[in-house]
């Protein structure tokens, strides 16, 4: 009979790489003189986001990120701060998703989303150095180029290059997220590394409007091999049009029947102290996959939740 432990007796040299990583994630950071920081797991009040719901813990939530109290960590004075953290959401599950999974997140006062852009390519960059690799590795069969620059693409320019509709018209049928992830997603970052940005205001609840064209939110994802490896954007400083998106969200969530939140008003209140800034948040475990060719986030995981 094999032992119950048979999986992660697999796993080792996986599990192993992954630690590596992580470690290298840290030593990147620490060489830029960034913060490392923790903050609270179990939170009040998450930001209202119409399609990530939080986990309740008891009359609070568990995090689906630490970005509200990393952000105040901001409007007090830290300019250059980063986190790998546990992070939490409802409903969850698949061979890129676990309802439990480990975040990286950084911000940094006075940069803007481009220039993020550019930081993300070093920290990937450096992290495959760090554990041997060169400027290209290999993805389920397919090579990937990892020198600079790395490849950008617009998202109305991705919508009129691979989708069956408009951007406008997916908004409008609220299958804005259906287009991207089955039509769209799967041709981004084949060969190189891929920056999709400029998205609909609609799609950036926490984001900074582009000021030459309010319609866009300075925000972007990265790809590698058609998988979403980070979420970021210029940071919204208004807390009165914070509000309001707020409230947008949390009217949408109440319309569906979903769990209702309560404002963020501690976050609200430290809004209007908080600088310029860009934030960053990157899956550990889609890195770990990536750069231990593996398909699955399983064989990254030490355990799933079906094993607990």
């Amino acid at each position: 009979m094999k032992s119950i432990y048979y999986r992660q007796s697999s796993l080792k040299q996986n599990l192993r790489r992954r630690a590596e990583i992580i470690q290298s994630i840290r030593r990147f950071f620490t060489e830029r003189d960034y913060l490392e920081v923790e903050t609270p797991c179990r939170i009040p009040a998450p930001a209202p986001e119409s399609h990530i719901d939080a986990a309740p813990a008891g009359n609070w939530f568990l995090q689906t990120s630490p970005e509200l109290c990393m952000k105040r960590l901001l409007s007090a004075g830290y300019a250059r701060i980063f986190q790998i953290c546990r992070c939490f959401r409802q409903k969850e599950r698949g061979e890129k998703h676990l309802p439990e999974f480990t975040m990286l997140e950084w911000y940094c006062a006075n940069v803007s989303y481009r220039e993020l852009m550019e930081e993300c390519e070093d920290l990937i960059g450096f992290a495959a150095r760090e554990i041997g690799f060169k400027e290209e590795f290999e993805y389920q069969g397919e090579n990937i180029d990892l020198s600079k620059p790395w490849t950008r693409m617009s998202v109305k320019e991705a919508f009129e290059t691979f989708a069956s509709v408009s951007a406008e018209t997916a908004l409008s049928e609220d299958r804005f997220d259906e287009v991207v992830a089955f039509e769209i997603e799967p041709h981004l970052g084949r060969g190189k590394p891929l920056f999709l940005y400029d998205y609909p205001a609609q799609c950036g609840a926490l984001a900074r409007l582009k000021p030459e064209n309010p319609g866009l939110a300075e925000r972007f994802e990265l790809y590698i091999c058609g998988m979403e490896l980070c979420n970021a954007f210029s940071e919204l400083t208004d807390p009165a049009e914070q509000r309001m998106r707020f409230e947008k969200e949390l009217n949408f969530r109440s319309e569906s029947g979903k769990i209702a939140y309560p404002m963020p008003e501690k976050f609200l209140e430290c809004l209007k102290y908080m600088p310029q800034a860009s934030g960053n948040a990157l899956g550990i475990e889609r890195l770990v996959m990536l750069f231990t060719d593996s398909a699955q986030i399983d064989d990254v995981t030490a355990f799933t939740p079906e094993e607990l």
